[in-house]
């Protein structure tokens, strides 16, 4: 099976002011259609840089990264965009939904910047809707809807253009435990189904979950390991 994802010797700099900050630093990963993959690691040490790289919002300062056969470093900002709309659904921690408009309205707008028709757009929204259990609520807004809702919603938003990848950055933490734990086996559901997900998170309840975690610190990877059918870590992968 080819690789999904292939990231070979990634570094990532940013300058800060006369001093550089090297927030990846020479990171290698493949990543298979239909895995569900867990980065861990603590605050600084590289997993949001990694995912900005893997959801195409921002590139590396030298290395590769392929998603399908498309080098993704060569592109410029309107081929990024592109592929982020086509490619990438996101999942974020504080919803990032739309106020002012109803759970319909917001589930399309990933649509619209694909250039789809208007009756189009709401079929496979409400279809969207409908798969996460909100068909009933589609014309609700957000201050309408309970904190498990809204994040059904963006879940809906993420997977409306069918798109290759899942990131669900710390999905679950904006909730209580109890709408977390229904989010999950939303997320389980669709991993499941065979979408691929990539899980940021600092909960060791949440990587367990997943097939495979990755551990970040000061921007490398030190560990890679496959977890058993019953959540619990299994060797690193060699």
């Amino acid at each position: 099976m080819e690789d999904l994802i292939h990231l070979k010797d990634v570094y990532k700099t940013y300058d800060m002011g006369q001093a550089q900050v090297r927030a990846l630093d020479g990171v290698t990963i493949e990543i298979q259609q239909g895995d569900y993959l867990a980065v861990m690691g603590p605050s600084g040490s590289g997993k949001s840089t990694l995912m900005n790289l893997i959801g195409c919002l921002d590139s590396p300062t030298s290395g590769s990264y392929r998603l399908k056969t498309t080098e993704i470093g060569s592109l410029g900002d309107d081929e990024l965009a592109r592929i982020r709309n086509r490619e990438i659904g996101f999942i974020f921690q504080t919803f990032n939904l739309l106020p002012r408009t109803d759970a319909l309205q917001n589930v399309e707008l990933p649509l619209i910047y694909s250039g789809i028709s208007r009756r189009e757009r709401h079929e496979r929204a409400k279809r969207a809707l409908d798969a996460v259990g909100l068909g009933d609520r589609m014309h609700h807004r957000p201050n309408e809807m309970s904190g498990g809702q809204r994040q059904r919603v963006a879940i809906a938003r993420a997977l409306v253009n069918n798109p290759s990848i899942l990131l669900a950055d710390e999905p679950t933490g904006n909730l209580d435990s109890r709408t977390g734990d229904e989010i999950m086996a939303l997320v389980d559901r669709l991993h499941a189904e065979g979408n691929t997900i990539i899980l940021v998170t600092h909960e060791d309840e949440l990587a367990r979950r997943a097939a495979r975690v990755i551990r970040l610190r000061d921007g490398q990877i030190v560990s890679d390991s496959r977890n058993r059918p019953d959540g619990a870590p299994a060797a690193p992968r060699t």
